[in-house]
């Protein structure tokens, strides 16, 4: 069986969702596992699709940075891939197409995936680089909170009665923010 897995970070990211989707079933996958959520953070449809994993399987995916976060986590997957008797393609890898079936498409996913984690590692400590120069200039500020923005709303719904689950979902806030608002405005009664 032919098993693709689509990701994207965020679920505002539904047009890129869709992109892969695309390329997946016209790659010929029989059965696609979707997901929207950062590579860090649970990944409950990549496991299903590997533990549905069976021998002589392949897990296709577009690009190698919807699968993995690091090549230490890519190597966890690849072993899990291995384990299973099945194989991993990947669509995109720099322009071709990369099949772990055959010793040169590992041999080319071994090195593209060093590549890759080279980059994102420079990357970052470009970002860093950039961010303690912004700070010791006086113009880094940080994220702008979002959830403050929303202490007015949260305010109005807790007066009338809203729960507060029911305000973190109508607010799209989490209830550590709720929290961090009621005490805000706790503080500003007293």
């Amino acid at each position: 069986m032919i098993i693709g897995v689509a990701r994207t970070s965020t679920l505002e990211q539904v047009a890129g969702l869709e992109a892969q989707v695309r390329q997946l079933k016209a790659y010929g996958c029989e059965r696609v596992y979707q997901e929207q959520v950062s590579s860090v953070g649970e990944r409950v449809k990549l496991e299903e699709a590997l533990g549905s994993l069976r021998a002589g399987d392949k897990l296709v995916v577009t690009k190698l940075d919807r699968l993995a976060r690091s090549v230490q986590h890519l190597g966890q997957i690849i072993d899990r891939v291995n384990l299973a008797g099945a194989s991993l393609v990947i669509l995109d890898m720099g322009g071709t197409a990369v099949d772990t079936s055959n010793a040169t498409g590992k041999l080319i996913l071994n090195v593209m995936s060093s590549v890759s984690q080279f980059e994102r590692e420079m990357m970052l400590e470009r970002q860093r680089e950039g961010i303690a120069k912004a700070k010791a200039e006086g113009k880094y500020k940080g994220r702008k909170p979002t959830a403050r923005a929303k202490t007015d709303m949260v305010k109005l719904a807790l007066d009338n009665g809203v729960s507060k689950p029911q305000i973190c979902k109508d607010l799209g806030i989490s209830r550590t923010s709720l929290y961090r608002i009621i005490g805000e405005l706790g503080n500003k009664g007293s």
